[in-house]
This record gives C-alpha cells, structure tokens and sequence, in this order.
C-alpha cells in the first residue's frame, strides 16, 4: 500500500462569551444552552461512533476559556437539564399539534432526538467538560485553548494585557481539563508581528512584540491563520538537521514547490527574537469554503433544516431550506430521511476534495502536505442542524482512504515539524483580512474607552506596588476584581 499523500486537520473553534444570568432567550443563557444542545452533546455522540467504530480520525477543538467556565457553572448544569426538559415539554405538545405534518415530526423526529440528548447528558453526569477531556486523553481529539475572554490580541494597547489574557486562558484551560494545551486558537485569527505599532485610536506609536513570540513565551506550540497570511508571508529560513539556515527574502518568490506560501504546509514563524520553532496552520480556502460559502456552501441544500423558521415563538423547527430565495411562507416540510443522502453525497464531496488537494501537491513537489480546514463549532448542528453527522461521516470516509490521514494539529507537528521559518504580516479571517470588522468608525469609541482603561489598570498596579507590601496585600482583592472587570471588557 502507498503512503498517504498527506494529512487533513479539521480544526473547529468553539467559543461562546458570557451569558449565564444575563438573562434567557434570546442572547442570554439560551444561547448557551442551544449550542449544548445542538453542538456539543451530538459532537460527543460522534466522537464516540466514530471511536466504537475502530476509525482513527481524530478532531482538533478548541473550547475558549470563557466558554469552558460556563459549561462548568452548576449554573449552567441546571439551567440546561431545565431547558432540555422545556424542549421535551414542547415537543410533546406538537405531538398533539391540529397540523399533521408538526405532529408527525414532533412524534417520530423531535421527541426521540430530544430524549436521547437529554439522557446522554445525565449520563455525563452534567459533565460535558469533563467528557471532552476525557477523549482528549484517550487520543481522540485535541483541545485548544485561546485567550481569557477572547479578547482581540493584535489590537490590544499593551503586550502586558495580551500576556494576561493568554496567561489567564491557559490557566482556565489546565484547570478545567487537566492538562495544559499547547495549541491555541487566536481569536477571530487575529494577528501581528513585531514591529512598529500605532493604535487605531488615540495615536499611539511604538515599536510591539509580536503576538507570534508572545505566545512562545508561554509555551504555545502552535496557533491557527487565514490562507493571505501566509501568501502574504516573508521568507526567512530554514531547519535543517535540527539547525537554522538563513535564505533570502526572495526564496518565497521563487522556490514555491519548496512549500513557501502554501497553505498545504504549516509554518515555523519568525517571531523577531529569532527563528522560532511556534507554527501557525493556515486554513485552507478552497476546502473550507465547501462549507462557509453563503451561495454554494452545503448547509444550504435544500434537503437540510431550516434555520430561521420556527413552530412559534422559540419553538422547533418544522421545514427545510427548500430554496434559500424563498420567504419563510415557501418552505417545504422537513424529511429527515432525506437528509442522510445529503449528508453522505456531502461528506463523501469533502473527503474527495481533501484528497485531491493532497495528491495535486505531493505530484507537484513531492511533499507532504496538510489540508486545514477551519470552522466556528456552531456552524455545525446548530446553524448547519445535519453538520455534525457531516464531520462523523467525513471521518470515517477518511479513516478508510488510503490517501489521506486524519490528524489533529500537534500529531501533524509531531510527525512532520515544519521546515520553512516564515515572517507573517498582520490580519485576521474577517472580511478583508484586516481589521475592518471589529475597528471600525461605529467602534472606534469602544476602543478608546479599552485602551484607557488599560492605562489606568496598569498604572494602578503601579501605584499598589510602590505602596510597599502591606498596601499591596490589602489592595489585593480591589486590583484581581480590576483585573477581572478588564478582561471582561476586552471581550
């Protein structure tokens, strides 16, 4: 049998900022305990069909600090068990419904699939953290970690704050899980290298560490970035037999079959103090796109459920896409047997697409290469209600092709540490690949309001510190609930 011809890493990034006790529908804890619902317990489910089945294709997932704390809370624990009993109560309710068609969903579809998420979850013990951690050490996924409250590192005032946020976020990470992840998932990939800095707002210019040699720092081995990051990189080396060896800028415009700007290899990244042995993954576009596309995307065949339209007010869902031109008022009734064709045609599309991405570049250069695909976790069955039997099937299609290997990132690492050391410019995975998104002249304000409060935080620590020891212990629990309420604010 011939080797692979290199490796897939499917990378989902879950995140969700706070909301427990901010009230329920529809942007309070609901929100949450729609993603445990739809997201988290059937990405469980799959996980352990996909390990009963022997397949070894292992996920890559990154749960943000923040959202590790709410799953925890008995708060949510109880709040969710209570929710899932609120849904129950409703699809009993349409089994009952005048229009025969809600009730036949509600009876044969709804009821059934609620019953066994919510039975899944007491069997967890309430405990989907602990779950998650749990095949995370058996090998079956990798968990990520990310910045405290998913504050938006490359354009925070001040590396101290970057540090905190980081600092604090592997913290969180190790205590829920058990162990330090050495991944991370930057939010929104938001990047920028050392050098010459000047704030959006307030003027300020200085010379910044690099976010890459930040992370470094605190022994984060690896990190995630759009693909016109690494097209838009700088070469500045390689490693070769364990040793660092100086090229050209120019060696990325005219060696590409080495794997410079491909985003089919991972990157060792220049981080200023040196070469760097920190990778950054780049997401592949045209893999991705087959499910983040808005026009041709699958989540929009017409078979899937529907997302916008409602059984009343927070009811369930009874209708399909059909057309995603139509009005609400056009939509077809919902036919979940019809949905496991589309999920098969789908996930069998994207094994073959990874796999021809894969066999076009080792043709090419004779490497191996490495197919990223990145997505936001809700994407997938709470947004995309069939997704998450899409990446099942993905899964296992892969683990039977003898193409392709399913790895998670740090496997990839491990086995294929990343020869070219590039310089990678600023951005992000939002539209433009800049910053447009979240600086902007409606947010400009809101960043003002930040940095000033960076400023007086740091120079309250100041003030504490010169106070001598005695002050600084009584200020102590004033300057942590200070801390606390900034990283809230760079959320």
């Amino acid at each position: 049998m011939s080797a692979p011809a290199g490796s897939l890493v499917l990378a989902l990034h879950g995140h969700m900022p706070w909301v427990l006790a901010h009230g329920g529908w529809p942007h309070g804890a609901h929100w949450l305990y729609e993603a445990a619902l739809e997201v988290w317990l059937p990405l469980l489910e799959a996980i352990d069909a996909v390990h009963a089945a022997g397949a070894r294709a292992p996920l890559t997932l990154g749960l943000t600090p923040v959202l590790l704390e709410q799953l925890a809370h008995p708060r949510f624990q109880e709040g969710f068990a209570a929710f899932l009993e609120e849904e129950l109560a409703r699809a009993r309710r349409d089994s009952t419904d005048p229009d025969p068609s809600v009730r036949l969903l509600a009876r044969d579809y709804w009821l059934p699939w609620l019953t066994t998420h919510r039975d899944r979850y007491e069997s967890l013990d309430r405990d989907l953290v602990g779950a998650f951690a749990a095949h995370a050490r058996a090998g079956r996924l990798e968990l990520l970690s990310s910045l405290a409250t998913h504050g938006y590192a490359a354009l925070l005032k001040h590396d101290r704050c970057i540090r905190a946020q980081l600092e604090v976020g592997l913290d969180t990470s190790e205590r829920h899980l058990g162990f330090r992840p050495t991944g991370l998932w930057l939010p929104e990939c938001s990047f920028r290298p050392q050098g010459d800095w000047r704030a959006p707002v307030l003027g300020v210019e200085r010379q910044r560490a690099g976010v890459d040699r930040i992370l470094e720092a605190a022994g984060v081995t690896h990190f995630f970035v759009d693909a016109h990051l690494v097209a838009g990189a700088r070469s500045e080396g390689v490693w070769a037999g364990g040793r660092f060896e100086k090229v050209g800028w120019e060696a990325a415009d005219t060696d590409g079959a080495a794997g410079w700007r491909a985003v089919l290899e991972p990157h060792a990244v220049h981080t200023g103090g040196g070469p760097g042995r920190i990778a950054a993954f780049a997401r592949h576009p045209d893999v991705s796109e087959q499910v983040w596309s808005a026009d041709a995307g699958y989540p929009g065949d017409a078979r899937y459920l529907e997302f916008h339209k409602h059984h009343g007010p927070r009811g369930l869902r009874y209708w399909q896409v059909t057309d995603r031109q139509a009005g609400l008022g056009d939509k077809a009734w919902y036919d979940p047997e019809s949905t496991a064709h589309a999920v098969h045609a789908h996930a069998q599309h994207f094994a073959a697409l990874a796999r021809e991405r894969l066999t076009a570049w080792r043709a090419a250069t004779g490497r191996d290469g490495c197919v990223t695909a990145a997505f936001d976790a809700e994407l997938f069955g709470h947004w995309w209600h069939e997704g998450v039997r899409f990446l099942r099937d993905v899964l296992l299609t892969l683990h039977h092709d003898p193409a392709v290997r399913v790895e998670t990132a740090a496997q990839r690492l491990a086995r294929v540490p990343p020869d070219k050391v590039a310089w990678l410019p600023e951005g992000s995975w939002g539209e433009g690949g800049d910053h447009r998104v979240w600086m902007n002249d409606r947010l400009g304000w809101t960043w003002e309001a930040l940095y000033r409060a960076e400023d007086r935080f740091l120079g309250l620590r100041y003030q504490v510190e010169e106070g001598g020891a005695a002050r600084a212990e009584a200020a102590r629990p004033l300057v942590v609930e200070a801390a606390r309420e900034l990283l809230l604010l760079q959320a």
